[in-house]
């Protein structure tokens, strides 16, 4: 699984005008699966997204994690994070999970977050969205599972 996480003031993802899902301080994650992804993966890339230490402590380094700062978590699905941008001028989406899995994949990242972590909010597997965010920084990683 990839991931691209911001930090950020507030961010929010809405569907047809309607917001569905919205934080405040915290970390913003666009989420793709890709072909080979498990469950095990989900498990790995929601602790690495959670316990990633990007906020800052009172030394202003980043030594804290959105656990330790009890942030929002909002996770968006993003299947263009698996293309393959490495050749031409079209991206190549043979690796991303198929629409299936990665629902399934998506679902349970879902199940998992809300099991763990308080808030989380989620945008919408196959919606057309629109995502708004502030990003505090800019801080901006990319992560992988």
């Amino acid at each position: 699984m990839i991931s691209i996480i911001q930090r950020v003031s507030q961010a929010k993802v809405s569907v047809n005008n309607c917001d569905i899902g919205c934080i405040e301080t915290g970390i913003m994650a666009l989420v793709a699966v890709e072909k080979h992804d498990s469950e095990q993966q989900a498990q790995r890339l929601l602790e690495r997204i959670l316990n990633y230490r990007i906020f800052a402590d009172s030394a202003d380094k980043m030594n804290l994690s959105l656990r330790d700062i009890q942030g929002g978590l909002l996770l968006v699905p993003q299947f263009t994070l698996a293309a393959n941008t490495n050749k031409g001028n079209r991206p190549s989406f043979a690796a991303a999970a198929s629409p299936e899995q990665g629902r399934l994949l998506f679902s349970y990242l879902q199940q998992l977050a809300r099991e763990t972590y308080s808030p989380v909010q989620f945008g919408e597997f196959g919606a057309d969205m629109a995502v708004f965010l502030i990003n505090n920084g800019p801080v901006t990683f990319t992560l992988t599972s």
